[in-house]
């Protein structure tokens, strides 16, 4: 699903906890999957902004950090469902993986 969401080989989130949009909250749409997650889109140019897993509270999300314009201070720290991965994407060998969800 991550593939899909982002049009890239995985997704690159961030948590994040009532989170404050600062410009732009009137182009957000959300859209809730069969399976429960809700992705958050721009709805004028259809960009990925964000996921919530079913069960999270409404206050937290998981941004697309790709959609930040500058530098931010964080460090990819897990590899997640990688039994989903596309079988061209080469893991890192020096950051954890976990075959589903981070246990």
């Amino acid at each position: 699903m991550c593939r899909k969401f982002h049009g890239a080989a995985f997704g690159t989130l961030v948590s994040v906890t009532d989170l404050n949009w600062l410009s732009g909250k009137d182009c957000l749409k959300e859209f809730t999957a069969p399976n429960g997650t809700t992705r958050t889109f721009c709805h004028i140019c259809g960009s990925s902004l964000g996921f919530r897993s079913k069960g999270m509270p409404p206050e937290d999300i998981e941004v697309a950090i790709s959609t930040f314009d500058s530098d931010i201070p964080v460090k990819v720290d897990a590899q997640i469902f990688t039994s989903s991965k596309a079988n061209w994407c080469s893991l890192q060998a020096d950051i954890p993986t976990f075959k589903n969800a981070r246990t």
